[in-house]
């Protein structure tokens, strides 16, 4: 099969075209046709090694899966023996740990979830790992109630852009954080205001919001706590750090602030679920919450998808389609 592999850390250019033999199912594990997939930022992640304490988890001097992607749109190729609710031909979608720029993945029946009727396979094929970690930020950790007040940053993204929806989903009043470029798109995406982060701190909003969730990481961590109300939960996904440690630290300092100011806040640690999946299979299928495709790359041309992601001007979702 062809398949998107790299046999080192480093840019885009490490990553290249092959022919790969098809996975090998075990007997609980489906294996699917991909017919989509999309970038995230833990792909781009997993392609550098960087921060470097990636790679003392997924290779110290080469990545050990070879194959990149996670999220899965398609259909199943073949079943294991063990594997009941799945028949070849039905179409899934989900998120793949063996790589899903390639013809087929294989992924265990535990984690594999029937694709929403509402999308088609381009859009469902941008969902898994973006909508999960804002479904499980928001919900899970955040613990997202009717009428809170809610801080996004980073809603252009693509995890943020399901977060803005979801967040109105809950019930919550959603304030989103970006760059001016890309406030007309969070404001249609829902969001009842937007900051821009180059020219206001988020810090300035003293005590005005429930819930703080942190996917980009614009803002010096240590302020976020003050724009909390005294019983806020600051929820901490991502951004920016050092070579070593990348986001860690600078999480670290924010519950720090957070304990000296008796509130909460929590790293998010998202996981691949099955519940969660069906979950927002509802969601898309009531049309209250929708994919945003800003572009879709051919498997041949990912090098340049991964170009664009990393420029900062993506909307949404970048599409990959196999």
């Amino acid at each position: 099969m062809k398949a998107i592999t790299q046999a080192s850390y480093g840019g885009p250019q490490v990553l290249e075209l092959a022919d790969i033999p098809t996975p090998q199912l075990k007997d609980d594990e489906v294996l699917i046709r991909v017919r989509n997939s999309s970038i995230n930022a833990g792909d781009d992640v997993l392609m550098k090694g960087d921060p470097y304490l990636v790679r003392a988890v997924f290779g110290l001097t080469r990545p050990r899966v070879k194959v990149r992607g996670r999220d899965t749109a398609g259909e199943v190729a073949a079943v294991g023996a063990a594997v009941t609710r799945f028949e070849v031909g039905d179409e899934v979608y989900c998120e793949s740990s063996t790589g899903s720029y390639a013809e087929f993945t294989r992924v265990p029946e535990k984690f594999v979830a029937r694709k929403p009727n509402s999308l088609t396979m381009e859009q469902a094929g941008c969902v898994p790992l973006a909508a999960v970690t804002a479904l499980q930020g928001l919900r899970k950790v955040g613990k997202v109630q009717p009428g809170q007040h809610v801080l996004i940053i980073g809603a252009s993204g693509g995890v943020g852009s399901y977060a803005v929806q979801i967040a109105k989903g809950l019930g919550a009043t959603v304030t989103g954080v970006c760059s001016a470029p890309k406030i007309a798109f969070v404001r249609a995406l829902g969001a009842d205001s937007v900051i821009d982060y180059s020219t206001e701190s988020v810090g300035a909003h003293h005590g005005e919001y429930d819930v703080i969730f942190d996917i980009a990481g614009v803002d010096d961590p240590q302020h976020l706590p003050s724009a909390l109300k005294s019983n806020g939960i600051l929820v901490l996904a991502g951004g920016k750090g050092g070579k070593w440690l990348g986001p860690m630290r600078r999480s670290g300092g924010a519950v720090l602030a957070a304990t000296f100011k008796r509130q909460k806040a929590k790293i998010l640690a998202a996981s691949r679920n099955r519940e969660d999946l069906e979950f927002l299979t509802e969601l898309f299928d009531a049309g209250s919450v929708a994919p945003y495709v800003d572009s879709t790359y051919p498997l041949n041309d990912v090098p340049a998808a991964f170009e664009k992601f990393e420029s900062g001007q993506v909307r949404g979702k970048i599409a990959i389609k196999i």
